[in-house]
């Protein structure tokens, strides 16, 4: 395993549609890095980390804070909802995480408020059948406000005055476009006036914040939220999330130069999995998407719902590549395809008889397209013991390369349980 480079940015980014496993390569790498560092995204995001028999579920906090050595940065990108950053504050703390004075926020970010819930909720139930399938966590809404040049940041809170007036103008404006839905402003602005109290001791300049722990010469992790899939820009929009979760979001949620950031590396799931509407081209709606899904145990951190699954999609995995530039892979849950004596992997789409160049943008069109797959054998032992690349069956690694040649990006790491441990460090020759 490479050391992270100091002074400089390492990132750990989704390479299909979120919940790859990235929060457990985040905590490995926390090990090393004295900052982890959220850059975009809300409380819609899930990481759960396992440290022997404890299970610490992450939505809005990096999950760095499970190292007690490691400092955790909420970047000017995030949009926070502040109920919730003290609720999973308060869990973490009470399964024996000391938080205190190694978790910072910055002054730029934007609020979510409980407005942008229900306004989130109204949204979906406007679209009907049309719905995207949100978490209904806000974020869309709040991250709409902030387009709009509407919204609200931290840095308002300590002006409450000017706070309060912007905050009712906000409110007034929701219920023109949605109607006169019940909401308790006053009793809002009672109860952000204690949040802002409390969260005081958070606050930090956001944009000069990061840069100071760069001319430290701080070893620096930051933690991509949701993936690629899901970028506001290059995901399957509409059924994406409000924020860039490709590479430059790093940049803009941070305010950082690409020039700092030295390595990306693009986290993989063993197969492919989704949740909430949207495309799929992989998606098997049969025993071996119901084996994935019972096995891999997918249901949603942030909302519990039941993840559709399918087969690994190059295509996709290519296709993230190419925007994010990864430059080394983990491997997630290879474990979970242990029992399959046939395993296929999508290579190529075609569109009446021509293949397609790449992950197209017109999501009609991926509906008439068919897939070309190409079988591999499985390998029918258990994996999950295995902590060396070489103690892995044969067609386990056949796999493994296969991955590598068709992304043409070294895997530098391998899952093959869900405990901390249960991590293969391969060895990577650039």
């Amino acid at each position: 395993m490479s050391d992270l480079p100091r002074g400089d940015l390492s990132v750990i980014l989704g390479a299909q549609w979120g919940d790859e496993g990235k929060g457990k390569l985040s905590d490995i790498l926390c090990g090393q890095a004295e900052v982890c560092a959220r850059c975009q995204g809300g409380n819609n995001a899930g990481h759960t980390i396992v440290i022997g028999e404890t299970k610490y579920d992450f939505h809005l906090l990096p999950s760095g804070l499970v190292n007690p050595n490691c400092i955790a940065f909420v970047g000017s990108g995030v949009v926070v909802h502040l109920p919730a950053f003290f609720e999973e504050l308060e869990k973490l703390e009470k399964k024996g995480l000391n938080c205190d004075k190694r978790l910072f926020v910055s002054d730029r970010c934007h609020l979510v408020f409980d407005l942008h819930q229900t306004v989130d909720g109204l949204k979906e139930l406007e679209l009907g059948r049309g719905s995207i399938g949100t978490t209904r966590k806000g974020i869309g809404p709040a991250y709409s406000s902030k387009a709009s040049r509407s919204g609200l940041r931290i840095h308002h809170l300590y002006n409450f005055d000017d706070f309060s007036s912007k905050f009712r103008i906000m409110v007034e404006n929701k219920r023109k476009r949605y109607g006169n839905f019940e909401y308790d402003t006053e009793a809002e602005l009672v109860r952000y006036k204690a949040l802002a109290d409390r969260l005081k001791p958070f606050v930090v300049d956001g944009a000069l914040f990061l840069h100071e722990k760069i001319k430290e010469g701080k070893r620096i992790l930051v933690e991509g939220a949701n993936a690629l899939m899901l970028d506001l820009d290059f995901g399957t929009y509409p059924y994406v999330t409000s924020s860039n979760t490709a590479i430059g979001g790093v940049c803009t949620g941070l305010g950082v130069p690409p020039s700092r950031i030295k390595k990306i590396i693009g986290v993989v799931k063993a197969y492919t999995t989704r949740v909430g509407g949207g495309p799929f081209p992989t998606e098997q709606l049969n025993e071996v998407g119901e084996h994935l899904q019972t096995v891999g145990f997918e249901f949603g951190v942030t909302t519990g719902r039941k993840r559709r699954c399918g087969w690994l999609d190059m295509v996709v995995v290519k296709y993230s590549t190419m925007i994010n530039g990864y430059t080394s892979l983990n491997i997630t849950k290879l474990d979970i395809l242990d029992t399959l004596p046939l395993i296929k992997v999508a290579t190529e789409y075609y569109l009446n008889g021509e293949c397609l160049p790449s992950f197209p943008s017109d999501l009609e069109l991926l509906e008439k397209i068919t897939i070309k797959y190409v079988e591999l054998p499985g390998w029918q032992s258990d994996i999950s013991k295995c902590r060396t690349w070489d103690e892995l069956p044969e067609n386990a690694k056949k796999y493994i390369e296969f991955i590598e040649k068709e992304s043409g990006v070294p895997v530098e790491w391998i899952g093959v349980g869900p405990s901390r441990d249960a991590m293969i460090s391969k060895p990577v020759f650039q």
